[in-house]
């Protein structure tokens, strides 16, 4: 049994931020039912066609849950939706700002209905503030937040490659449900709660934040390598670049004995400490890529790791779905999609004596009578025009 078996989630959810952190609680076994526009759909469902036929977006956020196209401009599918809340636990959306006051379903009126239900909206920037009507995604938060700022060459600031700012949103909406769950079986009371983009992202840029303003000098970008400890990034060797992380003195000092063979640097006051080795940065690649220059790369990383040191090799998105690592681990599973069978990774915690619920990616609607004859009787999906009309983030 896995521990959120017996709960039910309604998601009114759309793109990345939402998704992301229910499909993490219908891998621990919760119900997750995802209403979605009729004959539209979550619009991430359109992003692209990369996964037989899919958006790779998609197959990734919504396995294991089901679908029915829900009208909520209509008085029928409303009134269906809120017979389905009474049998919930959870209620998340993420769709336009002031949309589910607009459609009765907000968190005070929802809970005076039920007072047990969890109720999470994740937005842009938090309910109020001069921000709270503004439109949000993952690179102008990015943006707004500073990130952008700190990525990039010192040249050319580039976004984050991956949906880092909805990722740590549904992270810390899917971690608050999982608190809210506990005090309730504690407390007999469901929770409000909301998740702004900003704030979440704002956690993870508080290092750099505080760097900056405590620091005195702006934060710099420096591509590949970190702005702040030294020697840490890419270098490179004879037939390709090898990435290198020294985090304290004992281990700058091994790299320079083992590997350098200049044990001369370890007590050199340019680099003896990671403040100095920081300021010159540029004069110890120089000595490290020159150490490095006829060596290969295989042979590099077996060298670094016979002395304990950290290092990596840079991969593709293509070369990580063979990675040997999580073969050896047995970590990828087959679920089903629309489009056909698909490998899924499995997710990061691993409990001893339990695995993910891993589900199928749902189509469009698929389970639309089903739960029609579930919570009411069954009504048409609305008119075309009501299908054009339905409000999202």
């Amino acid at each position: 049994m896995l521990p959120l078996e017996g709960i039910t989630v309604i998601a009114l959810e759309h793109a990345v931020a939402a998704p992301f952190a229910t499909r993490h609680l219908a891998d621990l076994g919760a119900r997750v039912i995802k209403v979605e526009r009729p004959g539209v759909g979550d619009f991430a469902r359109e992003y692209d066609r990369s996964v037989h036929g899919e958006a790779s977006y998609f197959v990734w956020l919504n396995r294991g849950k089901e679908s029915i196209e829900l009208d909520l401009k209509s008085d029928v599918d409303r009134e269906l939706l809120l017979t389905m809340l009474d049998d919930a636990d959870v209620l998340v959306q993420n769709l336009l700002p002031g949309a589910v006051e607009r459609l009765g379903l907000d968190a005070p009126t929802l809970r005076a209905r039920r007072p047990e239900l969890i109720h999470c909206s994740i937005s842009g920037y938090g309910p109020d503030g001069p921000y709270s009507d503004k439109k949000a995604y993952d690179l102008l938060v990015q943006c707004e937040s500073g990130l952008l700022s700190t990525t990039g060459t010192p040249e050319e600031p580039a976004k984050v490659g991956v949906s880092v700012v909805d990722i740590a949103t549904g992270m810390y909406a899917f971690s608050g449900i999982l608190a809210a769950l506990y005090e309730r079986e504690r407390t007999g009371t469901g929770a409000t709660m909301s998740v702004a983009m900003l704030d979440a992202v704002g956690e993870w840029m508080m290092q750099p934040t505080y760097l900056s303003v405590y620091g005195e000098k702006p934060f710099r970008r420096t591509g590949a390598r970190h702005a702040s400890i030294a020697p840490y990034g890419p270098y490179r060797c004879a037939d390709g670049t090898v990435f290198l992380g020294v985090q304290s003195d004992r281990e700058w000092a091994l790299l320079c004995r083992e590997i350098l063979r200049r044990p001369e640097l370890v007590d050199d006051p340019r680099c003896a400490r990671n403040t100095e080795r920081v300021a010159h940065n540029e004069m110890i690649t120089e000595v490290i890529e020159k150490a490095l220059a006829d060596q290969p790369v295989d042979e590099v990383v077996r060298a670094l790791e016979l002395c304990g040191l950290a290092c990596a090799r840079m991969r593709t998105p293509h070369e990580f779905f063979d990675h040997p690592q999580l073969a050896a681990r047995d970590r990828w599973r087959e679920v089903g999609s629309p489009g056909g069978r698909i490998r899924a990774l499995l997710p990061p915690v691993t409990v001893e004596g339990q695995e993910a619920a891993m589900g199928d990616v749902p189509r469009l609607g698929q389970h639309s009578a089903a739960l029609r004859r579930e919570f009411g009787p069954a009504t048409s999906a609305g008119t075309a025009e009501a299908r054009s009309g339905s409000e999202v983030r």
